[in-house]
Parts: structure tokens; C-alpha cells; sequence
């Protein structure tokens, strides 16, 4: 907007404080999305194909939930961005950037074979179809391998920003390394451990609102 003298001034954009909600909603969104299809299939590989009929809307919801979690997810990056602020160093920010949207992608490229499986199921009547099967496999292939094995890396990289930063407690960066490691290792062998990257999410999202700092001691 113009001044007294005829100048167009600009005003710094400033991250609002609620976005930190973000990343609660994504953990709500995603806990969500994940145990809708979770409890869709079922744990034998071979046991059929009937389950796409039985719970498709099951999926379904899961599929109108998985967009706005990841929309959420965005906005949660972008507030621990702001919050490290001028501290960021450019090698660990571009691994946490970097595996944070690999994350992103690789759950929307899941949920899309899904989508695309229940999709498939109700135009064919097909009930031993090899198309069901692999369909299955590559979404959970995705999502259990290499998309919650970035999320790892995602919180490893912020751990260590957080440990050599001082931006938040110890005890909260161990807890990271911790978390990460349990999904580097144990969700090969129980599927439910995925619920702990929402509900880190979530603790960290509410320590931001709870400690938020104004402008005069924010990294700079």
C-alpha cells in the first residue's frame, strides 16, 4: 500500500500461529487413513479377493482422507521450517526437505494403487484376479518399505537440527532418534507401528503451539 509520500510499501509475510494446527491434522488424518485401510485388508496375501467388495468403503473414506493429510502435512514442514528459522544449516535442511516429500509422494502413489485396485474391482467382476493381488502388494510394498523408511530419515535429519541447534529439548531429539529408528526396523515385522510417525507428528506440532516464541526470540 502506498505511504505519505507516494511509495509503495510492503508488508513480510509472517507464518501464522495456527499453522501449526497442521500437523495435528495431518496425525488425525493419517491415523485415519491408514487404519481405514489397514483393516480393509487382510493380513493373508492369498485370502481372496472378496475383501474389495466387503470393505470398499472402507477404502474409500481412506481415500478422501489421504489428500488433505497430505496438504496438512505440507503446512507441518513449513511450520518446523519457520520455527528452525536462520539456523537452518543447508545440508541437513535439504535432507529433511528432501525426505519429507519423498514421503509425501511415495503415500500419495500408495494410496492411488489402492484407489486404483477398488476402482478396477468394481468395474470387473473378477474374483481371483492377479490384477487385485498386485495391486495390493505394491501399495503396501510402498507404503512399508520405502515411504515410512523416509519418514525416518525425515525425523533423523530433524533430530540432529534439533541437537545442534538447541531449538528443542533433548529429551524430545532422543525421542526422534528413537521413534525413527523403531520405523527403520520393526514395521517389517507389525504394520501398526506406522501410528507412531502421526503420533510424533502430533507431539511436536503441539510442543510448537504450546512453546510458540514471539518475534524477539525467534532464530534470526
Amino acid at each position: 500500500m502506498p505511504d505519505v509520500h507516494g511509495q509503495t510499501r510492503f508488508r513480510e509475510l509472517k507464518t501464522p500461529r495456527a499453522a501449526a494446527v497442521a500437523g495435528i491434522l495431518f496425525a488425525a488424518l493419517f491415523a485415519s487413513s491408514f487404519v481405514l485401510v489397514r483393516t480393509a485388508l487382510p493380513a493373508d496375501s492369498f485370502a481372496g479377493t472378496e475383501w474389495v467388495g466387503r470393505s470398499g468403503s472402507k477404502i474409500s473414506v481412506a481415500l478422501v482422507l489421504a489428500p488433505f493429510a497430505g496438504i496438512a502435512f505440507l503446512w507441518f514442514v513449513a511450520v518446523v521450517r519457520d520455527w528452525i528459522g536462520d539456523l537452518e544449516d543447508r545440508f541437513f535442511s535439504t535432507v529433511f526437505l528432501g525426505s519429507g516429500l519423498l514421503f509425501l509422494a511415495m503415500f500419495f502413489v500408495s494410496m492411488a494403487v489402492g484407489g486404483g485396485v477398488l476402482a478396477f474391482s468394481r468395474q470387473y467382476d473378477v474374483p481371483q484376479s492377479e490384477i487385485v493381488y498386485f495391486g495390493r502388494e505394491v501399495m503396501l510394498q510402498i507404503n512399508d518399505i520405502y515411504a515410512l523408511r523416509m519418514a525416518a530419515v525425515f525425523m533423523i535429519s530433524l533430530g540432529t537440527i534439533w541437537l545442534r541447534t538447541g531449538l528443542m529439548p533433548r529429551w524430545l531429539a532422543v525421542i526422534t532418534y528413537l521413534v525413527a529408528l523403531i520405523l527403520l526396523v520393526v514395521v517389517s515385522f507389525s504394520f501398526w507401528v506406522t501410528l507412531l510417525f502421526p503420533a510424533w507428528v502430533l507431539v511436536i506440532s503441539v510442543f510448537i503451539l504450546a512453546n510458540d516464541r514471539d518475534e524477539s526470540t525467534r532464530p534470526s
